[in-house]
């Protein structure tokens, strides 16, 4: 097989859909000689926040000269950049190889056993334990959750270290329609004596996660708790036990990213604490205030104003208002918007209206997404318009500014298609 046939062979298991549980994962990493057991993992969960939460961990232990993997998902500009290593996607040939190696194992468990075929999220990370745990062992591997933790394929692993980044109301059609329902799923990322860094706002939700803790005997830090975050315009200042770091500033802009960047430095203090890391506090920042994140409030043009952002959700749509009106002091634009099925579309929309000066409404090659008419239904808004040709429409586009959201999948074709300059 070739790059190519290798990703059409994993793009293929998408017809298999979204199946929960573990057992298939299990099985196959057994048929492996469960690689995934030999790595020092931090598993990061959560609604938002997950994907620069793993960016602030990676830069700053890369910064203080440790090798990392990272596995994060869905990828916006390459296939690769799922499985990466020190933050360079792994190669064509790599690939291939995990595909060679991953295939059999798969066509075996669909024949022998009565568990089924394998999902495209159960494979691709089954490739990532194989690669991290046997074939590129590295120092750490910082393992961005898919969807939930309780039957979610990252779940079978031992962490070092956990990050609960957020919970909210996503995916509601597989982890439930409740903040109590979705904290039930999600608090499995929770394990027997190892610590667990969380930022959860609702109060069910809080007092499930705190019971998790206690069940389990683990190592509870809690934001707003035993975390400071002290905002100061751009800047702010963290607070934890007796550190207290001053005046940080962040290229990602966004209240919710100085949360995001207080996990992820209360994690890297955990580890230097136990001696699992020897930390350098000045590297930590800096490799902490370097991250940028593509696809997360991004600005991608300047003349007129462009950002895209994957707000797939109303907490994330929430903090992309708060992030237009607090950082570029923006309280109206044009607004691009597609999104996927299973989607809270309508109380999305109800967010987006309060930014959105005409309402702009599309959709992309993607197997859940859904039909730009299936949305404009949900519009109950005066000042909005259907968009056939997404790309042509935002390469001539000349308005007063443009935010294009509703789904990182969205994100990922638009970042492949349209030209900026």
């Amino acid at each position: 097989m070739n790059y190519l046939d290798s990703l059409y062979w994993i793009h293929e298991r998408t017809k298999f859909g979204i199946k929960p549980g573990v057992k298939r994962m299990e099985w196959m990493l057994t048929r492996l000689n469960n690689p995934q057991f030999n790595i020092n993992g931090i598993h990061v969960g959560g609604t938002n926040g997950k994907g620069s939460t793993v960016s602030y961990l990676r830069s700053a232990l890369v910064d203080n000269g440790y090798e990392v993997g990272t596995f994060t998902s869905p990828f916006i500009e390459t296939f690769n950049e799922r499985i990466s290593l020190n933050g360079i996607p792994i190669s064509d040939d790599e690939i291939v190889e995990l595909v060679q190696r991953v295939r059999p194992v798969s066509e075996a468990m669909e024949a022998e056993t009565e568990l089924g075929t394998a999902t495209e999220f159960e494979i691709i990370t089954t490739m990532m334990f194989l690669y991290f745990g046997e074939i590129h062992p590295v120092d750490f591997v910082v393992i961005e959750a898919g969807l939930g933790i309780k039957n979610d394929s990252t779940n079978v692993f031992k962490p070092i270290l956990s990050i609960l980044t957020s919970i909210g109301l996503d995916h509601t059609d597989i982890l439930g329609d409740t903040y109590v329902d979705i904290a039930k799923d999600k608090g499995a990322i929770v394990k027997p004596n190892t610590p667990i860094i969380y930022a959860v706002k609702n109060d069910e939700a809080l007092k499930i996660i705190r019971d998790f803790v206690e069940q389990q005997q683990a190592e509870g830090i809690e934001l707003d708790r035993d975390i400071s975050v002290i905002s100061e315009d751009d800047e702010f200042t963290y607070r934890y036990k007796d550190y207290e770091l001053e005046t940080l500033l962040l290229n990602m802009a966004g209240e919710h990213q100085k949360e995001n960047a207080a996990l992820a430095i209360t994690a890297l203090i955990e580890l230097n604490e136990s001696g699992i890391i020897d930390l350098d506090f000045n590297k930590m920042i800096d490799g902490i205030e370097s991250v940028s994140w593509t696809g997360r409030i991004e600005q991608v043009k300047e003349s007129p104003l462009m950002i895209i952002d994957g707000a797939h959700n109303v907490e994330s749509i929430e903090a992309l208002i708060d992030t237009m009106k607090r950082y570029y002091h923006i309280e109206e634009m044009d607004v691009l918007f597609s999104a996927i099925k299973g989607k809270p579309i309508n109380a999305m929309v109800d967010q987006l209206k309060t930014l959105a000066s005409t309402f702009y409404i599309t959709d992309f090659d993607f197997p859940k997404a859904l039909s730009k008419e299936e949305i404009s239904d949900e519009v109950k808004y005066d000042a909005k318009a259907l968009v056939d040709d997404y790309v042509s429409f935002i390469e001539t586009y000349t308005g007063k500014g443009l935010v294009i959201t509703g789904s990182l999948y969205f994100i990922s074709e638009v970042k492949s298609k349209v030209n900026f300059n």
